[in-house]
This record gives C-alpha cells, sequence and structure tokens, in this order.
C-alpha cells in the first residue's frame, strides 16, 4: 500500500488532481486510517492508502496525457487495459486448467483487415510494436510515388541501395526499383509496381498515375488496366493484398502487403503471408501514433517548393488597442479560417514567423503545387476582407485587418523538428528567406510572387492570373503595367533605414498578384 502523501510527493501532482483521478475511475477510492499526529510528518490524524500499483498508474496517465490525450480518453485506455489483463488472466487460468494438446498446423482461414474486430486490442495494439521494432519491410511513399520513409528491412531487401537519393524526384520508386542493386527480380518488381498501384487508385486518379508512369517507365502503362477493372473504389482503414516474391533460392514465396493511408502518403508493410498478423494489424490501427512516428522520422530531402509566408499588418498596434481576450479571439479567428484553406490547396505547416503564417506547397499528383501557393493567397486575402469587415462592425473602428502575403519558389532541403508530442517541418535555404522578405515589402494586404514562379506556370494557368507592377511617374502619373515585373529596388527606395532589410532582395525581379479567378485546384 502507498499513502496519498507519498503518491503526491513522488508524482508531483496536487491533491485536487488526485481526488479527479479517483472520481473518473482511474484510482480506487483510498483506503481511511487512523494516525497519531506523530505517525505522520504532517501532522495529519487520518490518511488514505491505495495499492501498490497506484504509481504506476499516475505515471502512466502522465505518459498518455504527454500523447495529447485528454482525461477522459486516458480513463477509457487505461479501463480498456484493465478489461484486456483481466481476460488474459482467465485465459491463463483455462489454459492451465486444460490438458498439454500437440499443434496440429496454422489455420489457412483469411484474415480481416478490420481491426475493429476486436476493440480492446483495436485501442490497446501491441504495445511493444513500433517502427523501430518492425521486423518486416516498410516503406512511406506520398501521392507521387516518392520515398519519404524506409527502414532497415525495406533497404536489404526491397531497395538495396546504401544511402537514399537526396532529390525527391529520383526518390520515385518507379524509378528507384530500376535501379541495378535493387533485391527484387524483373517480373517482381512489375509485380508490386502493379499492387503499389492498384493501392494507389483509391487517392490518385488513373491521369494522374498515367503521368507518373509515362514519366518513369512508359512500358507500365498496361499495368493500369487490370488495376482500374478491378479495383475496389472503397477505402478501407487498412487494406491487405497478396504479393509473390522469389527469395534467393528462387523460391515463391507469399507475403502480405499492408497499406494505411495518411494525408502524407501511404505506409507500406511486407509480412511473410504465414505469419500471425494481429500485432501488426494492431500497431498499424494507432494511426495518430504511426504517423507522428513517421513524419519524426521523415528523410530529409532536397524537393522542389513554394513557400507562402503571411504577415498580420500593424499586429502590435492592433493588439494595443484590443483588450487581451479580443486579440486573442481575433488571432484564433484568423487562424480557424485561414486553416480549411491552407489544407484545401495541400498547405503543409512551417514555423510560425511573429503574427503570420509560413506554409511550404510540395509537388503534387493530382495538382500543380506552384497555382496552388497562389490561389490559396488570393483565398487568404478574399477571407481576410470578411474578417476584418466583422470586426470594423463589432468595435466600430477604422482599422483594417490585413495579410500581407510573399510567394517564392526554389529546390531545397526538407527535415523535420521534433519535440515531445509535436513535429514541425522545416525547410533549410534561400527561397524561405527570400519570401519572407518579399512579405515584408508587401503593403496593404497585397500579394507579391517572384518572377521565378510565375514563369513556371503554364500558360492556362498564368491567363487566370492578373499581375504586373505600378509604375509611377511625376509626368504621366501612377500606371499598372500587365504581365509585367520589377526589381525591389526600382519600386522602393533602398537607402531609406525603414527598408534596410529588404536590400538582400533588391535584384530580385517580382509582381503583384492582383487577382486569380476560378481559383480551382489545377
Amino acid at each position: 500500500m502507498i499513502s496519498s502523501k507519498a503518491l503526491i510527493d513522488q508524482t508531483g501532482i496536487s491533491r485536487a488532481t488526485l481526488n479527479n483521478y479517483i472520481q473518473l475511475g482511474i484510482l480506487p477510492k483510498p483506503v481511511v486510517q487512523s494516525l497519531s499526529a506523530s505517525a505522520d510528518e504532517g501532522g495529519a490524524r487520518v490518511l488514505g492508502f491505495f495499492p501498490d500499483d497506484a504509481l504506476e498508474r499516475v505515471q502512466a496517465v502522465q505518459i498518455l496525457k504527454g500523447q495529447g490525450l485528454s482525461m477522459a480518453q486516458v480513463s477509457e485506455r487505461l479501463a480498456q487495459t484493465d478489461a484486456l489483463l483481466e481476460v488474459q488472466e482467465l485465459q491463463l487460468e483455462e489454459m492451465a486448467s486444460r490438458p498439454a494438446m500437440r499443434p496440429i498446423g496454422r489455420s489457412n482461414q483469411a484474415r480481416t483487415t478490420n481491426p475493429a474486430a476486436s476493440p480492446i486490442s483495436e485501442s490497446l495494439g501491441n504495445l511493444s510494436l513500433s517502427l523501430d521494432t518492425l521486423s518486416h519491410p516498410a516503406y512511406m511513399l506520398n501521392y507521387n510515388f516518392e520515398l519519404t520513409w524506409f527502414n532497415e528491412p525495406a533497404r536489404k531487401e526491397v531497395f538495396g541501395f546504401t544511402t537514399a537519393p537526396a532529390k525527391s524526384t529520383d526518390r520515385n520508386l518507379l524509378s528507384l526499383l530500376t535501379r541495378p542493386e535493387v533485391c527484387l527480380t524483373i517480373e517482381d518488381q512489375r509485380s508490386l509496381v502493379g499492387l503499389l498501384l492498384q493501392l494507389a487508385s483509391s487517392r490518385i486518379s488513373r491521369d494522374s498515375l498515367s503521368k507518373l508512369l509515362e514519366k518513369s517507365d512508359p512500358d507500365l502503362m498496361q499495368l493500369l488496366d487490370g488495376v482500374y477493372c478491378g479495383a475496389d473504389k472503397r477505402e478501407q482503414p487498412i487494406n491487405e493484398l497478396e504479393f509473390f516474391q522469389r527469395d534467393a533460392h528462387g523460391q515463391i514465396v507469399c507475403y502480405r502487403v499492408y497499406a494505411v493511408y495518411f494525408r502524407e502518403g501511404i505506409l507500406v508493410v511486407h509480412a511473410p503471408g504465414e505469419e500471425h498478423g494481429n500485432d501488426l494489424l494492431n500497431f498499424l490501427s494507432r494511426r495518430d501514433q504511426v504517423i507522428h512516428s513517421l513524419l519524426s522520422k521523415r528523410l530529409p530531402v532536397m524537393t522542389p517548393l513554394a513557400v507562402l509566408v503571411a504577415d498580420l499588418q500593424n499586429s502590435v498596434r492592433i493588439c494595443s488597442e484590443l483588450p487581451p481576450d479580443e486579440y486573442f479571439s481575433l488571432i484564433n479567428q484568423i487562424w480557424a479560417t485561414m486553416g480549411p484553406i491552407l489544407r484545401k490547396y495541400t498547405g503543409t505547416h512551417g514555423k510560425h514567423v511573429g503574427d503570420g503564417v509560413v506554409y511550404y506547397f510540395f509537388p503534387q499528383a493530382e495538382s500543380n503545387y506552384l497555382f496552388n501557393a497562389v490561389a490559396c493567397a488570393d483565398e487568404l486575402r478574399q477571407a481576410m476582407r470578411k474578417i476584418s469587415s466583422e470586426w470594423q462592425l463589432k468595435k466600430n473602428w477604422f482599422t483594417e485587418l490585413q495579410l500581407n502575403i510573399g510567394l517564392h519558389e526554389g529546390q531545397e532541403w526538407l527535415g523535420s523538428f521534433q519535440s515531445a508530442n509535436h513535429v514541425e517541418f522545416a525547410v533549410l535555404g534561400n527561397t524561405i528567406n527570400q519570401a519572407s522578405r518579399l512579405s515584408d515589402f508587401a503593403r496593404h494586404g497585397s500579394i507579391w510572387a517572384t518572377k521565378d514562379l510565375i514563369s513556371k506556370l503554364s500558360n492556362d494557368e498564368r491567363s487566370r492570373i492578373e499581375f504586373g507592377v505600378l509604375r509611377k511617374s511625376q509626368e504621366n502619373g501612377d500606371r499598372f503595367v500587365a504581365s509585367s515585373y520589377a526589381q525591389i529596388e526600382s519600386i522602393i527606395d533602398l537607402n531609406q533605414d525603414k527598408h534596410e532589410k529588404l536590400r538582400d532582395i533588391s535584384q530580385l525581379a517580382v509582381a503583384e498578384i492582383k487577382r486569380v479567378s476560378n481559383t480551382r485546384l489545377y
């Protein structure tokens, strides 16, 4: 038994938290015992005592809370764990009472891939299984079929390379499988590609898959016919397909290939067909934990990208004008409005800059990431105008809420930083710095993009964008010249102290995005 005082001292929780755990059923009601005043350092005459495992349960609560679970979810998880342990104890007692029997072989009955068949197992999973302990080949593909993560068994048994290529385009699986060091025969390569195409068909259109195949290996185009004729478009939490591969001795071995779909791509695991897969299925069903672990292990990669930096103009003044609760309410409203728009255009969250945002747009199978960035910026501007009107009416003030947006593109190193319960993507290189400077250059809610970005759009995409530069002339007056660019140094006077931080982009050719028509995904 452990006293309540010792439990509080060793775990660091408060007495109020302890009482909350009791009310939630995480800890049982204590057994109250009378004590003499001298027996207890605090002079208490009565003291509550808990079972010996109370310390471990409180520590388990702290771990689960650190994973982002609410107290209700923590309570449910521990209750399910208790139920599972009780079932296991009953099973052990039952097995101990049976006479010893010789196993006669494994059942050939097909297994279901629906983890919900066992609610307790789905919730708890195999706690010893993780990406680090997974002994089967496993790898993560984005929806451009580019390798973003792999484990050591996948490197040895599938890909065969010593280190993954640095550029994202060189990590395309269709290209990787044709390298001389790959561990699969040509027949097995085609079988695996066909299988992966079938798995990807629930998320990627036939036209996009055709483009991927034409770019990598046109001879593989015939595989699409079989994929889309028999593909089951009903997306399952975990898809399972059989894959037959020859081993080192030329013998055909059956594997079960499991695929789990995330917004960031597809996790693929190859497991021997005869192996019992419940533990693996339970592990894969813990989607939040799996994707968090995958993102924290994501391979650094040199990738093309567009960067959007948006900053709230006069944020310091706005903060001083509003009461704290209203200022936070405003910022939260802006974030809540921007979030769905950024997700709509497949933006990936980067590191915050002050009251602004940084988002990355990477190549997509279904859309042009460069146009996505431009269209997203235009929709953010429209949304901010609505928020500004609402607050002008609410506060009866004349303050304009404006996002100043800078857009740039380039090819940079992408990696991730991990804290205890958060993964943040980071881009190393000058692209993000120049986009940030361009956001500082933009004023009054304008959108400025570099010539490099706009010139890489297709003719159809550029035709849907009104862009150019306002030319100022004392003789002829100000005139907006459409479809033109200008260097920063020709637009503003960089000799002024207030423009000092813009001097490093003085030679950058840019244009203002006035509007975007039909801002649909291209």
